[in-house]
């Protein structure tokens, strides 16, 4: 076999061993013994060697290109040895295999077992751990702030903004111009007001509806203008550029722009004159476009909502405790449930809900409990959706340069699995047509009540390609949209801001157009920090779960299966969504993951079988809060 040198970006797992990715060809494998200095994440250079299985090839790392991150959250371990002081950071991550080597000069002030942050300095060819130094203590293991602050920097995003960026913050100002005000549509007579989750701060958008003269409605779709703040190539600008994202765990919010800006300056705050970008519908009484315009505005909101009032609007009408713009917000909830109705004929229907967890003053979870998508809930989205989807039509149709929200068809062989899956729970998904789309919705439907539902749901979800963000426009699979952008929350997400100062630019001068290379390497980082932001959150949320099962050892709680592994099954409890493993080790069962299934014999010989999807009673039996992991035992 010819060896050829081969580069890409190596994905690593806990075991040492890894996977050079390949776009459009199989994955590279390569052993531990092979894999050099090369880290998860990195961009680098292998050689192809030859496998011991047939038709197969491995890799050698020959070079690290690129390092993705130098930077890690470990366990700080000091030892000594023949009068000699030396430390190692045991890293969190699990991808993260080497212990990083800690000189004694950078141990001062520094103890053993604290949780610190550090970055690689050094990596001697021969050795086989890379040195380092300690950027900062974050606190002791199972501290709630420790913890929470060790996802952030795990995950690659920072908890402090610079300082020159803050001074530039600071110097922004509240009040604005009156020559600002004169060259924007004033929209601020119009009836507008915010709907938002109670803990909000940060009001990306807000809505405007009246009737005109020719019985049409008009309704404003008002996004915070954050492009006329935050200017290209700014500190500010390189910053946000770099967080690219907010992140939300469950305890706090790390924010993409400074307070300042994301809960004031921004902030389409109620009772305050606001800077806006606004997609503006005439529709008729059935939702349907009639005219549409897109351009900055000046807006006055008169009323700042919580989901749970508008809600309490559209379930009550004239009998709800809240009387002002009522009339407003049922109208809109009528337009709404109108244009989703249409829409939801060629989209996948995911009926996911939420973990929310009731905290103590310290951080400590004392109740979980899940939010359900309601009417105003979906009022909101559905009129977001229509600005992203018609934004990105409008761009898309002058064929420029642009920033597109895309989402690939499913995997065909996750859809096969599935298949087999639910076909085990007398459910029925006919892959073998064109309309998957409507096939996945009628089986998302015939299991809404029964057990299964959720695992059923969750894989379903992971038969879905990643939406992602691309200059190259291949529509929503998921959405059913040819076009779609993100245009509505420049507050907490970089593509809107991108979306904003492009749609400015075609807006002001319709010749002019950008280079598209540039903008895709944007769309690739955004998409990786998106992705990255999403795992901190899932890491939070893993950890709140865990802490709250720590006081419950030895109790019982009903569950689903939710995994069948050839190292046990995990298990889901119904009440608060934890999810845990039974381990081969307390299992009296054979493990059959061919099948999604545990068996074994009763006295009589019967066979007993538990499948993917059961109920389930289970113990909890140990629970490790460092590790993020619970351990059940089946309760037989």
């Amino acid at each position: 076999m010819k060896q050829i040198e081969i580069e890409g970006v190596i994905q690593t797992n806990s075991y040492g061993s890894g996977y050079l990715l390949r776009q459009d060809e199989e994955d590279i494998y390569i052993y531990k013994k092979n894999i050099g200095q090369a880290l998860n994440g990195d961009h680098i250079k292998i050689q192809t060697i030859p496998s011991k299985q047939p038709g197969k090839i491995e890799g050698k790392v020959l070079e690290v290109l690129e390092r993705k991150t130098d930077q890690f959250v470990g366990i700080l371990s000091i030892s000594k040895k023949k009068n000699k002081t030396y430390g190692f950071v045991i890293p969190d991550s699990k991808k993260m295999c080497r212990d990083i080597f800690i000189p004694e000069k950078n141990l001062e002030n520094f103890k053993h077992g604290e949780k610190v942050l550090c970055k690689i300095t050094k990596w001697y060819s021969d050795a086989k751990n890379p040195n380092g130094e300690i950027i900062e203590s974050l606190g002791y293991p199972g501290d709630n702030d420790t913890e929470m602050n060790s996802i952030v920097y795990e995950y690659g995003f920072d908890l402090k903004f610079p300082n020159n960026v803050e001074d530039e913050a600071d110097k922004v100002d509240f009040e604005i111009p009156k020559e600002e005000i004169e060259k924007r549509r004033d929209f601020r007579d119009v009836t507008t007001f915010t709907i938002d989750p109670k803990s909000a701060k940060d009001f990306d958008d807000a809505l405007s509806v009246r009737r005109l003269e020719n019985g049409n409605i008009e309704v404003g779709i008002h996004i915070a203008d954050v492009s006329h703040y935050v200017k290209e190539d700014t500190e500010l600008d390189k910053e946000a550029y770099k967080r690219a994202t907010s992140v939300y765990l469950v305890d706090r919010v790390i924010p993409m722009l400074p307070e300042r800006l994301s809960n004031g300056v921004c902030s389409l705050r109620p009772n305050e004159e606001k800077l806006s970008f606004s997609s503006v519908f005439e529709l008729d009484n059935d939702g349907i476009i009639l005219n549409e315009w897109y351009g900055k505005t000046v807006i006055y909101s008169d009323r700042r909502f919580a989901y749970e009032d508008a809600q309490d609007m559209i379930e009550n009408g004239d009998n709800s405790e809240t009387d002002d713009y009522r009339s407003e917000v049922l109208l809109l909830d009528r337009l709404a449930k109108k244009i989703r109705k249409r829409r939801m004929k060629h989209s996948i229907s995911f009926n996911k809900s939420e973990a929310y967890f009731e905290l103590d003053d310290e951080g400590k979870p004392l109740n979980i409990y899940f939010k359900e998508s309601k009417d105003a809930n979906k009022l909101i989205e559905e009129f977001m959706l229509l600005a992203n989807k018609r934004v990105a039509k409008f761009i898309s149709d002058k064929s420029k340069s642009f920033v597109y929200r895309t989402h690939d068809e499913p995997n065909e062989e996750k859809l096969q699995e599935l298949s087999v899956i639910v076909n085990e729970f007398g459910h029925h998904l006919n892959i073998e047509t064109d309309n998957i789309k409507a096939n996945l919705n009628k089986l998302l439907e015939s299991v809404k009540g029964e057990p299964e539902q959720n695992m059923v749901e969750q894989l379903s979800v992971r038969c879905m390609s990643k939406a992602k963000y691309e200059v190259v426009n291949i529509g929503h699979y998921g959405l059913g949209f040819d076009n779609y952008t993100h245009f509505t929350s420049p507050i907490r997400r970089y593509p809107d801001l991108l979306v904003h100062r492009l749609l400015f630019k075609y807006l002001e001068k319709p010749k002019s157009d950008i280079n598209p290379t540039s903008l895709n390497d944007k769309c690739t980082w955004c998409s990786y920090k998106e992705l990255n932001a999403s795992r901190a959150e899932r890491s939070s949320i893993k950890f709140k779960q865990v802490e709250y099962l720590m006081d419950k050892k030895g109790e019982e709680f009903k569950g689903v299966v939710t995994g069948v592994l050839k190292w046990g099954i995990y298990v889901e409890l119904i009440n608060n969504k934890c999810e845990g493993l039974v381990g081969k080790d307390n299992l009296s069962y054979t493990i059959d993951p061919d099948k999604y299934r545990i068996y074994s014999q009763d006295e009589d010989g019967e066979e007993i079988e538990i499948r993917l999807g059961d109920e389930v009673t289970v113990k909890v039996l140990d629970v490790n809060l460092m590790k993020r992991e619970i351990n059940f035992e089946l309760v037989e």
